[in-house]
C-alpha cells in the first residue's frame, strides 16, 4: 500500500531538475500500469498499512487519479514549451496526487477530512496560477468558499464524535448519541457540495471556465468523485436517518439534474456547457447512492469512473480548439469538421459516450442507476425520462453546433491535431469503452 505513496513522493525531487517534465510522465504512466496489475481487488480492506487500506471501491478511484493525473501532464504541454514555472507545475500535480491517493485509502475519519480538504489546495493554485482570464481569482475565491465552509462544522462534529466514541476508525463507528442528527446534516452537506449538487453548485462550472486544462480534468475526472466516495463510506453509519430523510437530496439532486439540462441548451460557452453537464451527471450518482441499494452504490461507481474519462476527454477536446483559435465560444468554434476532419471523428466518440450510448460505461451505470432510483420509487421514472432524454440533447447540440454549419469567416488559418493529442484522447476513450467489457468488475 505505502509503495505506491512512496514511488510519487519520490517522484517530487526530480521536479527540481532541469527538463524532468517527461521523465515525470513517464514514471507515472508506468506507476498507472504497475498499481493496475499489482493491486488486489477484494471486497475487505485486504491492504492496510498505517490505517489506510484499499478496497475494490477505493481501487478503481485510485487508478483513475493516477490516470487522469498522467493525462494531465500530456494535455499541458504549451506549459513546458513556454517554460512557465513548469517544475512548479509538476510539483503541484504530483502533491494533489499523493493527497488524492491518500484521501481515497484513507480508513479513518478525520484524515479522510483532512486530504479531503488538501486537495482543495493545489487544484486552487492550478487555477490561480496557470488560468486563463483575470476573473480566475474570483472563480478560486468561490472554490475555496462553497467547498471549505460546507465542510468546516463537519470538522467540529468530527470532535465531537471522537469525544464521544473515541475514534474515527471507520469499522468502528456505530452511535453517536444527541448529535447524530447534526453528523448526518453537515456530513451530507459537506459531501454534496462537492459533488457538486443543484442549489451549491456555482463553484463549479466558474473553476471550469477559469481553470487551465489540467485543471478542469482533475475537477471533472476526480475531485468531483471525493464527494461520492465520501458518501458511500459513511453510508452505514447514516443509515438509519437515511432511510426517513434521503428522499428529500435524492428528489432535490434528480429535478435538478433537469434544471441543469435546461440551463446547458443555452450555454454558449464549450467548457460551461460540459461543466453544466457535469451537475446533471452527478445528480444521478447523487440519487443512486441516496437509495443505499447495492444497484445503486456500484451504478454510482461505475457513472463515476465513466463520466470522469469521458468528461475529462471533452474537456481536452474543447481545449485543442482553444489552443487554435483562442475562444471557446460557439458562435465562433462552428464548422470544424472542415478544418480539422480527422478531430471530428474524436468529437463523435466522446460526445456519444457522454450521452450513455453502448460501449460506454456510462451505459452501465445509468443502466443501473436507473434500476435503482426506480426500485426506490416508480414516480421518480418521469424525472429520470427527462434526464436521459436532454442529456441526450444538449450533447447532440454542442456537437452538431460545432462540427456542423460554416466556419468563421474571420478564421485565417486552423492546424490540424497533433499525434500527442490523438493519444490523449485515445488514453480517455479507450479505457472508457473497454472498461465495458468488464462491467461484471462494478458487480463484484
Amino acid at each position: 500500500m505505502l509503495k505506491y505513496l512512496f514511488m510519487v513522493g519520490f517522484l517530487i525531487p526530480l521536479c527540481l531538475l532541469m527538463n524532468s517534465w517527461w521523465l515525470v510522465h513517464s514514471m507515472m504512466f508506468l506507476l498507472s500500469f504497475l498499481f493496475m496489475v499489482c493491486c488486489y481487488s477484494y471486497c475487505d480492506f485486504n491492504m492496510i498499512s498505517y490505517y489506510f487500506g484499499i478496497d475494490y471501491y477505493s481501487f478503481i478511484l485510485i487508478l483513475l487519479s493516477f490516470w487522469i493525473c498522467s493525462l494531465m501532464i500530456t494535455s499541458s504541454v504549451w506549459i513546458y514549451t513556454s517554460s512557465y514555472h513548469s517544475n512548479f507545475f509538476v510539483f503541484m500535480i504530483l502533491f494533489l496526487m499523493v493527497m488524492l491517493y491518500c484521501s481515497f485509502s484513507s480508513l479513518n475519519l478525520l484524515s479522510f477530512y483532512i486530504f479531503f480538504e488538501s486537495s482543495l489546495v493545489p487544484t486552487l493554485l492550478l487555477i490561480l496560477g496557470w488560468g486563463y482570464q483575470p476573473e480566475r481569482l474570483q472563480a478560486g475565491v468561490y472554490l475555496i468558499f462553497y467547498t471549505l465552509f460546507a465542510s468546516l462544522p463537519l470538522l467540529l462534529v468530527l470532535f465531537y464524535v471522537y469525544f464521544y466514541i473515541n475514534t474515527l476508525y471507520f469499522p468502528l463507528l456505530i452511535d453517536f448519541g444527541s448529535c447524530y442528527f447534526m453528523f448526518y446534516i453537515f456530513m451530507i452537506l459537506a459531501f454534496l457540495v462537492s459533488m457538486p449538487m443543484f442549489l451549491v453548485h456555482l463553484w463549479l462550472p466558474k473553476a471550469h471556465v477559469e481553470a487551465p486544462i489540467s485543471g478542469s480534468m482533475i475537477l471533472a475526472g476526480v475531485l468531483l468523485k471525493l464527494g461520492g466516495y465520501g458518501i458511500f463510506r459513511v453510508m452505514k453509519i447514516i443509515s438509519f436517518l437515511g432511510l426517513k430523510f434521503n428522499y428529500f437530496w435524492l428528489s432535490l439532486g434528480l429535478s435538478g439534474g433537469v434544471i441543469i439540462s435546461f440551463i446547458c441548451f443555452r450555454q454558449v460557452d464549450l467548457k460551461s456547457l460540459i461543466a453544466y453537464s457535469s451537475v446533471a451527471h452527478m445528480s444521478m450518482v447523487i440519487g443512486g447512492l441516496m437509495t443505499m441499494n447495492y444497484w445503486g452504490c456500484v451504478g454510482s461507481l461505475s457513472l463515476m469512473v465513466g463520466h470522469g474519462l469521458c468528461s475529462s476527454g471533452l474537456f481536452c477536446l474543447s481545449n485543442i480548439i482553444y489552443e487554435r483559435l483562442g475562444s471557446r465560444s460557439l458562435l465562433i468554434n462552428k464548422g470544424m469538421m472542415n478544418l480539422m476532419p480527422s478531430m471530428s471523428l474524436w468529437w463523435f466518440l466522446l460526445s456519444s459516450s457522454n450521452m450513455g450510448a453502448p460501449p460506454s460505461l456510462n451505459l452501465i451505470g445509468e443502466l443501473s442507476l436507473l434500476n435503482s432510483i426506480i426500485s426506490w420509487s416508480s414516480f421518480t421514472f418521469l424525472t429520470l425520462i427527462f434526464l436521459f432524454f436532454f442529456s441526450a440533447v444538449y450533447t447532440l447540440y454542442m456537437y452538431s453546433y460545432s462540427q456542423h454549419g460554416l466556419y468563421y469567416s474571420g478564421l485565417c488559418s486552423c492546424s490540424i491535431g497533433y499525434f500527442r493529442e490523438y493519444h490523449l484522447l485515445l488514453l480517455h476513450w479507450l479505457p472508457l469503452n473497454i472498461f465495458c467489457l468488464k462491467g461484471e468488475y462494478f458487480f463484484i
